[in-house]
């Protein structure tokens, strides 16, 4: 890749750094680390020489992004932040950022206190990216005992704004995760931060211990039907699936677990799975319905619809409540660039069991890009037959009004 020209030394300030570009992003994934490349093909490519320079050019905008996070500018200092989230979505970037975990970690810290709504929550989330690719060891442990106090006295703050509050919630739990492994009137300004922590909540109700769960159960369960009361869809769903989560690991330590209000409760999720009420839209009953099905299975049959994700030549079977949270977490995080750290990331590999990453050599993915080139075909062929079929219909119906 041709080095792009740089108005700034390299020992400047880098002011007007700019997110990546799609572009950057589809290039950078391409060639995400060395074991997932092959000699032969960078040769063919332009050689190591270009795959050094690509390397090179990355790593000093990555510098450029990490520098303008102190830029007295809110614009500038948001989109180094945006900056670096895509590049810790897409790459393994270990060495890179280990090497300066303090440097990012005081730039979140930074962030965190000075700025606010969308400063504050692009930091938060980068966060949760860092832990991912430094993973569950003492350098996470670090960047958590930084940020925790932050993170605790802006969820306590009565004062900040929402979407601070929302902000830090959910990426406080989360590294917490990462490192051990009546309904309220609740308006609509509040209702996301209130579903964000019952969510991360439930995120480290898959790490608890059995006694921790026994309390959690006792006390809790009893609760949470309640929420099923609320006015947010969001809300609603994320009770539902905590429930759902709940009986699971209550099930997994005594198949013959017990909820004293259980008619009750099947019957609240029947009303939701079957929901029609004319006051809600359309898309919220659809999307409702759809996940209560779900959930009423798992309360009165401990069933679970299992979904595979494919990602390079692998398979995961998502077959748990517990499985399901877990992915939902870090795919919140990652987005687009989870498949990626499902094949590369060891820490994540690790959290879902699927061993060291798998080497795809050279003539596997060529024949994978050869299976996809002839499903295009296919497809490419399926569509001019179907735009054949349907002018012959045209013209049929034309041919009969005509008569």
């Amino acid at each position: 890749m041709p080095r792009t020209k740089k108005k700034n030394g390299r020992g400047g300030q880098h002011g007007n750094v700019q997110p990546f570009s799609d572009e950057d992003v589809s290039i950078e994934t391409l060639s995400h680390c060395s074991s997932f490349s092959d000699t032969a093909s960078v040769a063919d490519e332009g050689g190591e020489a270009s795959e050094d320079t690509a390397q090179e050019d990355f790593q000093y905008k990555l510098k450029g992004f990490i520098d303008s996070t102190v830029d007295k500018s809110a614009k500038t200092r948001q989109g180094a932040l945006d900056g670096l989230k895509t590049a810790m979505a897409t790459r393994i970037l270990y060495e890179f950022i280990s090497e300066r975990r303090m440097t990012i970690t005081d730039s979140i810290e930074r962030c965190l206190k000075k700025g606010k709504g969308e400063e504050q929550r692009a930091a938060a989330s980068l966060a949760c990216l860092l832990c991912i690719q430094l993973g569950s060891g003492i350098e996470s442990e670090e960047v958590l005992k930084t940020l925790k106090p932050i993170f605790k006295y802006i969820l306590a703050d009565g004062s900040a704004s929402i979407q601070a509050r929302q902000a830090v919630i959910y990426p406080h739990n989360y590294c917490c995760f990462l490192m051990d492994g009546t309904c309220p009137s609740i308006s609509p300004q509040t209702s996301q931060l209130y579903t964000n922590a019952l969510l991360s909540w439930a995120l480290l109700l898959t790490i608890c211990t059995a006694s921790q769960l026994k309390d959690i159960l006792r006390k809790y369960l009893p609760k949470l039907p309640k929420l099923l009361e609320s006015e947010d869809v969001n809300m609603r769903i994320a009770a539902g699936e905590t429930i759902a989560l709940l009986f699971e690991l209550a099930r997994d330590m005594d198949t013959d677990f017990e909820f004293d209000d259980w008619d009750e409760l099947c019957n609240k999720l029947n009303a939701l799975a079957t929901d029609c009420n004319k006051h809600r839209a359309k898309t919220d009953k659809r999307k409702q319905r759809s996940v209560f099905r779900d959930v009423l299975k798992a309360v009165e049959e401990g069933d679970f619809q299992s979904e595979t994700i494919r990602f390079g030549t692998e398979r995961m079977t998502i077959d748990s409540w517990v499985k399901k949270r877990t992915y939902d977490a870090f795919r919140e995080f990652v987005g687009s660039g989870m498949n990626y750290h499902l094949q590369a990331n060891e820490f994540i590999r690790d959290v879902f069991e699927l061993g060291p990453p798998v080497l795809v050599d050279s003539a596997t993915m060529k024949a994978m890009k050869i299976s996809r080139f002839e499903r295009h075909l296919h497809n490419s062929a399926a569509f001019k037959a179907r735009t054949k079929a349907r002018s012959k219909f045209r013209d049929k119906r034309v041919d009969v009004g005509e008569f």
